[in-house]
């Protein structure tokens, strides 16, 4: 089986099925695990990765709903794979669905394309479980089970203690609550989720949205930016008005999490992405150390 993977979770996924010797191609996005930096890229973006969320937002805008990403249609019919992974739940996630099916249509033999489109975490295991039996992969649901045992072990973890009222920020300019997967993340670590409910698809919001929701627990996520790039940003956030009032800033409860990694793709590292909030929001150790490039409070 030959896989092109046109989604960084779809990617995850290959990984966490044991496949990653399967992949002929990926995304430029495509940064995990560390041996897929081997594999050829057959995408590319027009968006300058230097721009600041604001600046960001106003190129996604002026795209008018066509895709972000090229295709290297080339490429993928002379990677001949058995197997395309992709998406059409958002334009500025991945290459669109429509664009992948016509790159197909010409080439002479078509692979197999799927659509992965997970909202929650149940669906994210759906996606893994389908995709293993497109693989042949044997013991897919054995795989599911030890994540699912490991986010019962989060549950457990943090049972009986208080749950905070938790505001996940996906964007920093325009502000963007985050939606689908984390709300059930933030609940799993023993929080209460604000601004979103599990499977929600967002969208920006008025800043004035999360003063009102007196957030004790402020989690910045965004989609895309490494935890660097949202530190050199914090300015969009803490220059608002009301930052300071908020009980999140006054008890020093904000905290830069890595979203890429284990928040912003829907892929098994979601299940990484509770055991980190555990310890966020209540000092509790699950699994591995929390690192600091996994989260970091913000002083101040």
């Amino acid at each position: 089986m030959r896989i092109v993977s046109l989604l960084p979770a779809a990617t995850d996924i290959v990984a966490a099925l044991g496949r990653v010797d399967a992949l002929v191609g990926r995304t430029h996005e495509c940064d995990w695990p560390a041996e897929v930096e081997s594999v050829p890229v057959v995408t590319a973006t027009g968006i300058d990765a230097s721009l600041t969320s604001r600046e960001i937002s106003s190129a996604v805008g002026g795209h008018q709903g066509s895709s972000l990403y090229s295709l290297d249609a080339e490429l993928l019919a002379r990677l001949a794979p058995d197997l395309v992974l992709t998406q059409d739940l958002c334009d500025v996630c991945a290459v669109s669905y429509e664009r992948v099916a016509e790159a197909v249509r010409v080439m002479d033999v078509g692979p197999r394309v799927v659509s992965l489109e997970p909202h929650t975490i149940a669906g994210i295991f759906d996606c893994l479980r389908r995709v293993g039996g497109m693989l042949g992969v044997d013991d897919v649901e054995s795989r599911i089970a030890a994540l699912e045992a490991r986010l019962d072990t989060v549950s457990d973890a943090v049972s009986g203690l208080s749950r905070p009222r938790v505001a996940a920020i996906e964007w920093l300019d325009p502000v963007w609550p985050a939606g689908h997967w984390v709300p059930e993340q933030i609940a799993i670590a023993g929080g209460t989720p604000l601004l979103a409910a599990a499977g929600e698809h967002t969208s920006a919001i008025d800043w004035e949205a999360v003063v009102d929701a007196y957030p004790e627990v402020v989690l910045l996520l965004p989609c895309g930016l490494t935890p660097e790039r949202t530190f050199a940003e914090l300015d969009t956030l803490t220059a608002r008005p009301g930052w300071s009032s908020l009980p999140a800033v006054q008890s020093g409860n904000v905290w830069v999490l890595d979203g890429p990694a284990y928040y912003n793709r829907p892929g098994p590292r979601v299940v990484r992405g509770a055991e980190v909030l555990a310890h966020v929001l209540h000092g509790v150790t699950v699994g591995a150390p929390v690192s600091l490039a996994e989260a970091r409070r913000v002083d101040g």
